[in-house]
């Protein structure tokens, strides 16, 4: 016999064995008992949360012969035929494959006659949100006032794409998404019935990656088994298999962000991929670790249940919380998330990862408001360490205090002479930068000259990429070999940056601005000499 797939094997026979919708099987069996049933049902809500399950539970019910507190008795033979999928009185009709108005039109015209045996005939309409204008048209009069032994069920995952006239005319039932602790549960309870050892800690982080749903889960533990058939389901060998990581990994990768180790990050990133791990699952992951974070830090009650780990996890989860802070953690999330809208459709999954983390690591090289604010907070604790950043050798001069209190910028003073090395530099920096390779050439158009220590030549950036580009060992050599070659001598530069809301003339000296001036008193000495 072949082998039937777990979610269709535990499809539950009577109501008691439906998990995480007792709202709606209370109400349904209650009705019944009353023998106060509806014509038509909506049901709607996430994929594999039980809306086609309940659906053929209702219709072997109302068809049952002998039936128990609401519930089909599973003995008669309605409810048989019914199991076996051979009844005439229950027609399952799939939207998306049959959603014209002729498919409506021999509904309607089946509608007219009477079911052969038992009460009900019942319509399940799975995905009906699929219809198209004209059927749903075609549905309505029928929908409305059917004959008193026919019921419709109406199922749907997109209850928006509904027309208002459709559900005015039906019982509206929403299903929720099953909690991870009832997932768990009926994981346990069905791994019993099959005798498969599994860990506790494998079911709930199945039960985590389901997202509600109890077909997802259960098909996912059905792959999990198959791949280590015969064997004990460890943690490890579910991560294995759903191509998840460790929280450990998510923990370690935290502490590199913290210390802004760009290559402790990308490394820890190379081994996930080498382990052969799902990227869009680690941006997810992630994500869930971030949020449990967040939780901790900011709730002063016992959050067990709400983040979902075990209490040795917690009590690791709140050491890591204490490290953070919740605005940064509140930080990583938006970006986090806004990555995870991104990688489902991205080809380069990995680099797009890689970005988001160089970004998380490198505050300066974002704009936004809570970047700033991270920023600040990195210097300040450098300030509290003694770790203090000493301004270029152009800008050391004493502040004047304005009328309000505030030490007010002092413009740089200008140099008594601008050596001969740098002074033709300056002049054909155009030429220079023009000969340049991408992405060299790009960064340098946004650089500006000045002077350093020692007279030096000074390059100034304002983008937080090119800087990190230009300030790159390698491609500052290949600068200054570029420079040497067009001036016929070796040259040392040193690159600067400005900081976030500065302006380059507010700290530096404009070398081009004063060498246009030089050249143009020139010409005007020149004009007077003419004269």
């Amino acid at each position: 016999m072949s082998y039937t797939a777990l979610y269709r094997k535990f499809r539950p026979d009577i109501f008691e064995d439906v998990k995480g919708q007792d709202h709606i099987v209370t109400t349904l069996r209650n009705q019944i008992k009353a023998d106060r049933i509806g014509h038509a049902y909506l049901f709607t809500g996430t994929r594999g949360t039980g809306k086609t399950t309940i659906a053929k539970l209702f219709a072997k019910s109302v068809n049952c012969e002998n039936p128990v507190d609401g519930s089909p008795c599973g003995t008669c033979r309605s409810c048989q035929t019914i199991a076996s999928g051979a009844s005439v009185n229950v027609i399952e009709i799939d939207a998306a494959s049959n959603n014209g108005v002729d498919n409506i039109r021999e509904i309607i015209d089946e509608v007219s006659y009477s079911p052969v045996e038992g009460k009900y005939k019942v319509y399940i309409i799975d995905e009906v949100h699929m219809l198209s204008i004209g059927a749903f048209n075609a549905l309505l009069k029928t929908l409305e006032e059917p004959p008193s032994y026919v019921i419709f069920i109406l199922a749907t995952t997109e209850v928006h794409k509904i027309p208002v006239t459709i559900l005015s005319r039906c019982q509206r039932y929403d299903f929720k998404r099953i909690t991870i602790e009832t997932i768990t549960g009926r994981l346990r309870e069905l791994m019993e019935k099959e005798q498969v050892n599994v860990e506790e800690k494998a079911l709930r982080y199945i039960a985590k990656t389901a997202d509600g749903s109890m077909r997802d889960a259960l098909s996912l533990l059905d792959q999990c088994i198959a791949f280590h058939f015969g064997e004990e389901l460890t943690y490890d060998k579910v991560l294995d298999v759903l191509g998840a990581v460790d929280t450990r990994v998510f923990a370690q990768l935290m502490d590199f962000i913290r210390a802004h180790d760009v290559t402790g990050c990308i490394s820890l990133l190379e081994g996930v991929v080498m382990q052969g791990r799902e990227l869009t699952q680690f941006v997810t992951d992630v994500t869930w670790y971030l949020r449990n974070l967040l939780l901790v830090k900011t709730s002063d009650t016992e959050i067990e249940d709400v983040v979902d780990v075990s209490s040795d996890n917690l009590a690791r989860l709140k050491e890591e919380a204490d490290a953070m802070d919740a605005e940064e953690i509140m930080r990583q999330i938006r970006i986090f998330s806004e990555l995870s809208g991104q990688i489902k459709y991205a080809t380069q999954k990995r680099i797009l990862i890689e970005m988001t983390l160089i970004k998380l690591c490198k505050p300066a090289m974002e704009t936004t408001n809570d970047a700033v604010v991270a920023r600040v907070k990195d210097l300040e604790e450098k300030m509290e360490k003694g770790i203090v950043q000493t301004a270029p050798l152009a800008i050391q001069s004493t502040q004047t205090v304005q009328s309000g209190g505030q030490p007010a910028p002092q413009k740089p003073a200008l140099p008594k002479a601008i050596p001969e090395d740098v002074d033709r530099i300056v002049k054909n920096w155009h030429a220079i930068v023009a000969q340049a390779q991408q992405p060299l050439k790009t960064h340098l158009k946004k650089a500006r000259l000045s002077l350093g220590g020692d007279n030096r030549l000074m390059i100034v950036i304002g983008d937080g990429v090119a800087y990190d580009y230009l300030s790159n060992t390698e491609n500052q050599k290949h600068l200054e070999n570029m420079i040497a070659s067009a001036i016929q001598k070796e040259v040392s530069v040193q690159i600067q940056s400005i900081e976030q809301g500065s302006r380059f003339e507010d700290s530096y000296v404009d070398l081009e601005q004063i060498i246009n001036r030089e050249i143009n008193m020139d010409i005007e000495i020149e004009d007077e000499d003419e004269l």
